[in-house]
């Protein structure tokens, strides 16, 4: 059974920075791409960023490129997402995703494995 745990999310003030952290077991976490997206509430869930299994290369959307870093560390089968210079649009549930597909698949529909989510919201 496949679970994915995020935590690290937190009221922030605008400038300031967050960690977040995905735990994911039941699956082969080194075969996996691995995306964070975030959500608010009656909009559609959207792209943060992108890594690959490797955690060599990764791929951010524009709303946050240059301000997030998402990584991994396949010995603990953890990601992360460190948030920079956070802004109050920035204010979403953030979540966790696993998809076996190759090639950075951007659409939510094309990952299998999500978490619950964690909060994030940045006061302006």
């Amino acid at each position: 059974q496949v679970q994915v745990v995020e935590s690290g999310g937190d009221l922030a003030e605008t400038g300031g920075s967050l960690r977040l952290s995905c735990t994911v077991s039941g699956l082969t976490f080194e075969y996996y791409d691995m995306a964070w997206f975030r959500q608010v509430s009656g909009k559609e869930r959207e792209g943060v960023a992108i890594i690959s299994p490797s955690g060599v290369a990764t791929e951010y959307f524009d709303s946050v490129a240059g301000r997030f870093t998402i990584s991994r560390d396949i010995t603990v089968n953890t990601l992360y997402l460190q948030m920079n210079a956070l802004k109050p649009e920035d204010t979403a549930m953030y979540f966790c995703a696993a998809t076996p597909k190759v090639g950075f698949a951007r659409l939510a529909w094309e990952y299998d494995s999500w978490g619950q989510g964690t909060q994030v919201t940045v006061s302006s």
